[in-house]
């Protein structure tokens, strides 16, 4: 007797990079020599987690109250503000942001998914994404297609990215695009300002052409700016140009606190979705506050004071930003003889500036990856033909090793 629905009756029990970073770390606790490049949390090089303290101080003063207590559905306020000022600065817009809390930024990705797409419809992004895109999609019953990600001279392939959003608009009548930068995961890719300008233009067509006559058609570009701190340019060069379409297309930005304070466990992030009516804006309020209850009721209370904390305290900001600096100084260390060392051994990856990840391309990912765990180094294979290689976890002794261990796989 099947209690399961068919939908979810053959589905896989554990993501797959946890299962790899757990045999990883089970090979290393057994005392084989392992380089782990796997999980998406920065290490120091000493091989443990990096964490801001003063995050962790304001954790440890916080009231038991506050800790046990419930939070707001939608988030208590003050941390509302504090990440809109995060992402936005001063920008008039910041006025125009709608804003939830969520459980980290994968409930925020969730969320937009959820209320600014339809049942049985598509979303968009490139051809190298995070693997929990599609899984959100499934799990929403809602469908995910990409375009090519890198053209023939290696940029954002926007070409390909006008034709599969004007097809997917003219097909189901509204559109989502979803796109990781800077930082992108998994290939460290960060787009610059000419192609968030062309992406902007792309919108602004599409959704003119698409809609029925006098109206536009309903464009979601959903941007997850997870690793945005540890990027060379930030956000100005995606924002500028995107703000520009405002009340024409929906911007929503997932945020994650997960990455920009080292704080992976706390589980909390937020949703913001930007427009300029009034009226829009409340409507899109009450549907994210809803759909918050309906998911998850509200978050980690604790985890959202110390970081609206964070956020919003002058000193407490000031400190934390210089814990985050020092931070990205080593991970851009660790970026920087990545770049000398995988070109040297003619590694072909996408331009590479900063950020957790880099993607390698190859011709049998599976099967060279397989071939690198036999010598102890761990990847994630992609299924486009790739090596998802976590820098982020990687001590910069042992850089040299992954680089030569993965040139020579390839070469095979």
């Amino acid at each position: 007797m099947d209690f399961l629905i068919p939908s979810r009756a053959d589905r896989p029990g554990n993501d797959p990079i946890f299962t790899l970073n757990a045999e990883a770390s089970e090979r290393a606790a057994a005392g084989e020599s392992v380089v782990n490049a796997t999980i998406g949390v920065l290490l120091d090089d000493r091989g443990e987690l990096a964490v801001m303290s003063g995050v962790a101080e304001a954790l440890r003063e916080l009231p038991a109250s506050v800790m046990a207590g419930y939070a707001p559905i939608a988030g208590p306020p003050e941390f509302l503000r504090g990440v809109v000022a995060d992402v936005l600065g001063q920008r008039p817009a910041a006025a125009w942001a709608a804003a939830v809390a969520t459980p980290g930024g994968s409930g925020a990705v969730r969320l937009a998914i959820a209320d600014f797409l339809e049942p049985q419809q598509t979303a968009l992004t490139t051809s190298y994404y995070w693997a929990p895109y599609r899984t959100f999609t499934d799990e929403l019953d809602r469908g995910l297609t990409t375009f090519r990600m890198f053209d023939e001279h290696g940029r954002l392939d926007t070409v390909d990215l006008e034709r599969k959003l004007q097809g997917l608009v003219e097909a189901q009548g509204r559109g989502m695009l979803i796109l990781n930068s800077p930082c992108h995961n998994p290939t460290g890719y960060s787009f610059d300002e000419e192609e968030w300008a062309r992406i902007a233009e792309i919108v602004d067509r599409v959704g003119e052409a698409g809609g029925a006559a006098g109206e536009r058609a309903p464009i979601t570009v959903v941007l997850d700016v997870a690793y945005t701190h540890y990027s060379a340019a930030g956000l100005d060069s995606c924002l500028d140009p995107l703000l520009r379409l405002a009340g024409k297309a929906m911007l929503l930005v997932t945020w994650s606190a997960s990455k920009a304070f080292t704080q992976y466990g706390l589980r909390v992030g937020a949703l913001l979705a930007i427009h300029p009516d009034d009226e829009e804006r409340r409507r899109i309020q009450n549907a994210l506050n809803y759909s918050c209850r309906g998911t998850w009721s509200n978050c980690n209370a604790g985890g959202m004071a110390a970081i609206a904390r964070a956020l919003t305290e002058p000193s407490l900001r000031a400190r934390t930003e210089k814990e985050r600096a020092a931070l990205k100084a080593l991970l851009d260390r660790r970026v920087a003889l990545w770049n000398e060392l995988a070109s040297a051994r003619k590694l072909r990856y996408p331009r590479y500036d900063g950020g957790f990840f880099i993607t390698v391309f190859c011709d049998d990912a599976q099967a060279a990856a397989s071939r690198l765990k036999q010598e102890g180094v761990f990847v994630v294979p992609i299924a486009a033909g790739a090596l998802r290689v976590a820098l982020c976890a990687v001590a910069e002794r042992d850089i040299p090793r992954l680089v030569d261990a993965i040139a020579r796989q390839i070469a095979n």
